[in-house]
């Protein structure tokens, strides 16, 4: 192409050539320009190890009283939320019938005392005529053996005495008898005192009654329910945790209550046992955690949340949680090194809620960094970084 016709070509094109210098221009410096990040420097801090669980607030003893007979309710002395002493009367069923029967049990004892204390008299007037009657005969022998008195005299006082012994002997079986009905009427006695006693429904302990679920007039029948009634000596919450954390969990390991109606604020625990069975569908066990301190207002069954903590180290190199990534199964890090994105492996260790701590890979005061925003790309080795004068603080991925 000859001189002039390249002349004369810029001269036609040179409007593009421009649009095309700008363009690549802005290309590049959107390329090359260094990506917005979120930075945070590596520090030593106590990280806590945590398992977390959800469950219900329930009450380690609990009791629902009911009858033991079917009798009318003829009184309910608390309601829900009143507070009882052990022994304390709750209910009362009507006791007309029953303390019929009682009075009745009782004269029959009377009666049967009195029958034993006739057939002992009995048996006193029977022993004093068997004694009579060994004299007779006696002196018949003696008398006989002199030829004084006659056989049939002897006869007769054999015959007396015989007559005498069964009268003793029959007056022996009737007191055994009548002690038999004795013991007998007693014991009916002690059964219709015993029943008068179940029309009384008493607390088995000091506590807290939570329902009531019936009120004066109706019939109730054995096992239906009148009382809820509870033991405020111990309440913990029955959390179910996944079989997973089981190997880290122990009796007696701290913890911390959260309760849904104070989200915030959360409530000192400590784990009282684990459970032995898991569930077979959701591969849950139980775990439950005693409330050392409840909330104002509370109520067995509410929903918590409790956090075991199942390992704390103090003075850790740690960094956000969040903020690690991962290549395959190795764990690293971006770190910001001289306004670039470096790619550092990183071992891990105590893992907790928010934090994770680096036992390898990290030196204090490292700058991690992440992008910033929720759709951000992820950063790339040697990718220029910058962090923004306006950033507060770690929002890598729009959090």
């Amino acid at each position: 192409m000859q001189p002039a016709s390249v002349l004369g070509w810029l001269r036609r094109s040179w409007k593009w050539l421009l649009l095309l210098a700008v363009a690549g221009v802005a290309v590049a410096r959107v390329k090359f320009a260094p990506v917005p990040v979120a930075a945070v420097p590596v520090r030593l801090d106590t990280i806590v190890a945590e398992v977390m669980g959800t469950g219900t607030l329930e009450a380690r003893v609990k009791t629902t009283l009911s009858p033991r007979i079917q009798e009318r309710l003829a009184e309910v002395l608390v309601d829900q939320g009143d507070t009882v002493q052990s022994g304390q009367l709750l209910a009362r069923l009507d006791a007309g019938e029953l303390e019929r029967q009682l009075a009745v049990a009782k004269a029959t004892l009377d009666a049967v005392k009195a029958s034993l204390a006739r057939t002992r008299a009995d048996e006193e007037r029977a022993l004093a005529v068997q004694e009579q009657a060994r004299l007779t005969h006696d002196r018949a022998l003696a008398l006989r053996a002199t030829q004084i008195a006659a056989q049939a005299d002897v006869d007769k006082a054999i015959e007396l005495r015989q007559v005498a012994d069964a009268e003793v002997n029959r007056a022996r079986a009737a007191i055994a008898e009548a002690e038999l009905q004795v013991i007998t009427a007693e014991r009916n006695l002690a059964f219709h005192r015993e029943r008068l006693g179940f029309t009384q429904l008493t607390s088995p302990y000091d506590g807290l009654v939570v329902r009531r679920d019936r009120d004066p007039g109706g019939v109730v029948v054995p096992g239906s329910s009148v009382l809820h009634v509870i033991s405020t000596n111990e309440l913990w919450v029955s959390a179910w945790v996944d079989e997973t954390a089981m190997a880290d969990l122990a009796p007696d390991q701290p913890a911390r209550v959260v309760f849904r109606s104070l989200p915030d604020t959360p409530f000192p625990g400590r784990v009282a046992r684990l459970g032995r069975e898991a569930d077979r569908e959701t591969r849950e066990f139980l775990v439950d955690v005693r409330v050392e301190q409840l909330p104002a207002n509370w109520a067995v069954g509410q929903r918590a949340e409790v956090f075991i903590e199942t390992g704390r180290r103090t003075a850790v190199p740690v960094i956000p949680q969040r903020w690690v990534v991962w290549r395959g199964r190795e764990s690293g890090v971006f770190v910001d090194v001289q306004g670039k994105a470096q790619w550092r492996a990183v071992r891990l260790g105590l893992q907790g809620r928010d934090l994770v701590e680096v036992t390898e890979g990290l030196a204090e005061n490292d700058r991690v960094v992440a992008p910033l925003g929720a759709r951000a790309k992820p950063l790339q080795a040697g990718q220029r970084v910058k962090v923004p004068t306006d950033d507060t603080g770690p929002r890598a991925g729009g959090r």
